[in-house]
């Protein structure tokens, strides 16, 4: 199968076949969260619907064709995958919606109807699912005899809370913060990521989002992995749920950012939470030209200020620090949207940023001047 043949239609120029790409697109690449691949039967046909040689019906109806004359035993789920891809294209063609928790309820019925026997149906048993980012830890879902009523009441908040005023910054905080909500309920036994992502989809777009692209498409797995971060704790080993993940994911797909995604970078035991670059050895020898532009670098943010503070940490941070320098007096205090506004770095690099500078202690927290607010750590 090719990387990606639904790529080129996303650049179309004739609204329908751009559409039609990014629902088949998105449909085919959201398999991916439960480690399906669709068949080369079914992207063929998905091509042939793009190009109007066939609608959605006839390719519902020749992939049924397909698996019936070529019944799979032990098959490896993928008339699954090409199924469920259908029913996603389906419903993402669609511009039917009601934001209700019998919507959700629906879409999974739809998506699964004959290949689950629970398709539709709240489940009455509790679950625990190992994960990779976890090193095999679980999220705690919602308890099987609340489910209903814990849908129905995050269904509740979200309808009457209100965007108005809100920061776009605000906005993907609150998103991330919902569907990370809707997503631990987990009220299905099976299929809850492909049913939350269509929904959540669907729903961005009553709110004026078109979403119209391939993140959601080639970063499906990533979509899983933010979502288990946002909903896990281990406080004993200082692992904090966040929704940091999850906004980047958010800022790329609505935003048009180009924030780095990668699941290591989330893994609990990933400790260097920046993308650095290669470790720099800090040498005095004057012979050898790139440690000197170096030195000169470490002078500029004042090297006998920060000591052996700042050995080993990437290139990149040092210039965010210099940058800091040149703009801060040594005993000012400032808070994120000032590094954001000196530094050009966005909302969450910017957090990640002052976060590594906190546990390195060349900043610390002051109090008395509100929330997250920082001077440098300087010993006189």
């Amino acid at each position: 199968m090719q990387t990606d043949p639904f790529k080129e239609y996303l650049k179309q120029q004739e609204p329908d076949k751009k559409y039609k790409g990014y629902a088949w697109q998105t449909a085919i690449g959201l398999q991916a969260v439960d480690g399906l691949k669709p068949s080369e039967y079914l992207v063929d046909a998905a091509i042939q619907n793009i190009e109007g040689k066939i609608t959605l019906d006839e390719v519902k109806n020749l992939l049924d064709s397909y698996y019936e004359e070529k019944p799979q035993k032990n098959h490896d789920r993928t008339e699954e995958a090409d199924k469920v891809s259908i029913r996603i294209a389906k419903i993402l063609s669609e511009h039917a919606f009601s934001f209700t928790p019998n919507e959700y309820i629906s879409i999974h019925r739809k998506l699964f109807t004959g290949i689950y026997d629970h398709a539709g149906k709240i489940r009455d048993y509790n679950i625990t699912k190992k994960e990779w980012v976890l090193n095999g830890a679980t999220v705690i879902y919602g308890s099987a005899s609340e489910l209903r009523k814990t849908l129905e009441y995050d269904f509740m908040k979200e309808k009457h809370y209100s965007y108005k005023g809100l920061s776009m910054d605000e906005i993907i905080h609150h998103l991330a913060v919902f569907v990370a909500n809707l997503w631990q309920i987990h009220i299905f036994g099976e299929g809850n990521t492909r049913t939350t992502a269509v929904f959540f989809i669907k729903y961005l777009r009553t709110l004026g989002f078109d979403a119209t692209n391939d993140i959601f498409a080639e970063n499906a797995w990533y979509f899983r992995n933010a979502l288990v971060r946002a909903n896990y704790n281990d406080l004993k080993h200082e692992i904090h749920e966040t929704t940091e993940y999850l906004e980047l994911f958010l800022r790329n797909l609505l935003l048009d950012e180009k924030n780095l995604l990668q699941n290591r970078l989330m893994h609990v035991d990933y400790k260097e939470m920046l993308v650095r670059e290669p470790k720099i050895e800090y040498k005095t020898s004057e012979a050898n030209i790139e440690n000197r532009k170096v030195n000169i670098q470490l002078e500029k943010v004042n090297i006998g200020m920060f000591g052996e503070k700042i050995s080993g940490i990437s290139k990149k941070t040092i210039q965010h620090m210099e940058q800091l320098c040149d703009s801060f007096d040594k005993n000012e205090i400032f808070g994120r949207s000032r590094v954001e506004e000196v530094t050009g770095l966005k909302n969450t690099r910017a957090s990640l940023f002052l976060k590594e500078l906190l546990e390195r202690n060349i900043i610390q927290k002051v109090t008395g001047h509100g929330k997250g607010k920082y001077t440098f750590f300087i010993k006189e």
